[in-house]
């Protein structure tokens, strides 16, 4: 999997987001210099699959309240989601599936997808009537009969494009 460093970002912030020990990062990138990044910089992170070898997508409006999975560029299916409410945003950008965590409890309904942005991640709810509004912290909440199918179809490292 390969990160390309974007503004404002830090080796050890890479490392946090991709739940990566720095040192794996540091000895999968020997020629880099761990306290020197440059925006656009190609950054290897060790234990998860190039996103370009897997079959699936997931695209996610903000702005529709929309999660749309493709598989190899065509439209599978749609999910209603809810997203972050004022102050506390939905990050946009391109990011992927980390990892998966079954019955995460409370707020995260039965199951937890983490994105590749520390505290961010795709979840079921607790609260099915907050599907459709802009209430949560940040991340993206479907209701747990979706995000139990979507979790059984995609692998780790899928790639979620986030946009407004």
């Amino acid at each position: 999997m390969i990160h390309t460093v974007q503004q404002g970002e830090t080796l050890s912030q890479i490392a946090r987001d991709y739940r990566t020990p720095l040192s794996k990062i540091i000895s999968a990138n020997p020629s880099i210099n761990p306290h020197v990044l440059f925006i656009g910089q190609s950054i290897v992170i060790p234990g998860f699959p190039d996103p370009n070898t897997l079959p699936y997508q997931i695209e996610i409006s903000i702005n529709n309240r929309r999660l749309r999975l493709r598989k190899n560029g065509l439209l599978q299916k749609q999910y209603p989601i809810a997203i972050g409410r004022i102050l506390f945003n939905t990050p946009v950008g391109d990011f992927i599936i980390i990892n998966k965590v079954p019955d995460p409890g409370g707020p995260f309904g039965t199951m937890w997808m983490s994105l590749s942005k520390e505290h961010y991640g795709i979840h079921g709810t607790n609260d099915p009537s907050s599907i459709g509004k802009a209430v949560s912290h940040g991340c993206i909440r479907m209701h747990n009969k979706d995000v139990e199918e979507l979790s059984n179809l995609i692998p780790i490292g899928t790639p979620v494009s986030i946009r407004p």
